[in-house]
């Protein structure tokens, strides 16, 4: 018995002892447990939040580079894409009430021929009009009128000429460099005088081959290429009487040779009136400076299609310490391919044109009788861009910067972006003449037709596509 009560109460004991020892190793074991849970999943949750801030910090750097693309995609269109053109084409084909005329029509060949092709000339015109290159032998002997083109000559022009045409069957006509009218004049005249600008003249063949060859140097060189018609020549300067940035000595050497030039009308300019009213070419800095507010890089490649430059390289410094890459065509051209065009200026002239016409971008530096060609034909052709720049805003920005009340940067930089946002080459109709001017004066005012043939030689979308 007492063994018995002995053993139970050791029993009992151990079992006292032992579910004592077990709770504090129970708590002990579960908190431990919590623990090694608590650790591994902060570690998780450490690692899933560092795993989200990289993924955020990715998205973030993808978001600037997608942002930093688009911008830099925006600039490019905003610099090199030719604007929306909203499905116009070229429409220049007759309407259904045009009748051929019935005459001969000859015209200096010896010169044209030494810049035109001629054959190609007389082949596209001939469902209007018969091109001789010499009068047929029975009208040779016949009594003659003598006829000139009347400048922004109206209708009434061509029905005086159809009342001689009744009374002669040839007329000589002495003088043709003035402009027929712009506007108001049926739609079969102005489109056959777009069939002859843009189907019937073609640049001689020695002309054409070396142009083109002239463009495809360019973009291979460059991708794609800025053409400046930089009209800052002698006889330019000394026309328009403008010498801003010039020495007193080029000053008089330009007011001597136009005081000698017979054919230049207006002697006296004020030269500070004429740059103030943008009458003046911007000289090459301005250009630069011009340029590089419209966002340019310094890498862009511009062509100066130029006779020579007024003040020689020097004057070219300032445009080329901003624009590094000038090309000229003596640069692109070897000395034996410009043999033949060598002191020929009309011929280097086509040479121009056609890289011009040609050119990613258009800038004429003056609204001159060849930059307004290069822009029409541009337009024609799917309105390239082209900046016309507006002279006489950018020479108070000039001004504000040669003052010191303005700095080249960002404030300059968009005044001249929107100053000229509508001026580059956009679809619009042409510019009737200025209000508040009247008599022939206001024909002076009109926007030429080979300068923008819209709407006349341009449709839209609708009307059936030429070939």
């Amino acid at each position: 018995m007492v063994k018995h009560r002995s053993s139970s109460r050791l029993s009992s004991s151990s079992a006292r002892f032992f579910s004592r020892k077990a709770v504090p190793l129970y708590l002990i074991f579960i908190f431990a447990f919590t623990i090694w849970i608590l650790v591994f999943t902060s570690r998780n949750i450490q690692t899933d939040d560092q795993t989200q801030d990289h993924q955020q910090n990715h998205q973030h750097r993808d978001s600037r580079k997608n942002l930093q693309k688009k911008r830099s995609e925006d600039l490019d269109s905003q610099l090199w894409t030719p604007p929306f053109s909203y499905g116009l084409h070229p429409c220049v084909k007759p309407s259904s009430r045009y009748k051929v005329a019935n005459f001969y029509f000859t015209i200096c060949l010896s010169v044209f021929s030494d810049i035109f092709d001629e054959e190609h000339f007389i082949k596209s015109l001939g469902r209007d009009v018969k091109v001789i290159k010499k009068l047929p032998k029975e009208v040779e002997s016949l009594p003659r009128a003598r006829k000139h083109f009347t400048s922004w000559a109206s209708v009434g022009y061509y029905e005086e000429m159809t009342h001689l045409w009744k009374e002669y069957k040839v007329i000589h006509v002495a003088k043709s460099d003035s402009r027929l009218a712009n506007n108001d004049l049926p739609i079969d005249i102005q489109r056959l005088r777009c069939r002859v600008l843009y189907r019937g003249l073609r640049f001689s063949p020695p002309i054409e081959t070396l142009g083109q060859k002239l463009v495809e140097r360019l973009k291979s060189r460059a991708g794609r290429f800025i053409a400046l018609h930089l009209r800052y020549e002698k006889d330019m300067l000394a026309f328009t009487g403008c010498t801003y940035g010039l020495t007193d000595a080029e000053s008089e050497e330009l007011r001597v040779m136009r005081e000698s030039t017979s054919h230049w009308k207006i002697k006296s300019i004020n030269s500070t009136e004429q740059r103030v009213e943008g009458l003046c070419p911007l000289t090459p800095k301005e250009v630069g400076i011009f340029l590089k507010g419209l966002g340019y890089p310094e890498s862009t490649v511009i062509y100066i299609a130029a006779g020579e430059i007024y003040g020689g390289d020097d004057r070219l410094l300032d445009l080329k310490s901003r624009f590094p890459n000038l090309v000229f065509k003596e640069t692109l051209a070897g000395e034996e391919e410009l043999e033949g065009f060598t002191g020929h200026a009309t011929k280097t002239a086509a040479l121009d044109y056609i890289i011009s016409v040609e050119s990613d971008v258009f800038v004429p530096s003056h609204s001159g009788n060849m930059a307004r060609a290069v822009e029409g034909h541009r337009r024609f052709l799917g309105h390239r861009r082209t900046i016309t720049p507006d002279r006489k805003g950018l020479v108070k920005l000039f001004d504000k910067v040669e003052r010191g009340q303005m700095k080249e940067g960002a404030k300059f930089s968009n005044l001249v972006k929107a100053m000229h946002q509508d001026r580059q080459g956009a679809p619009r109709r042409r510019k009737g003449p200025a209000q508040g001017i009247k008599g022939r004066a206001r024909f002076r005012t009109e926007e030429a037709f080979y300068e923008n043939p819209y709407p006349e030689c341009i449709c839209s979308s609708k009307e059936h596509k030429e070939p």
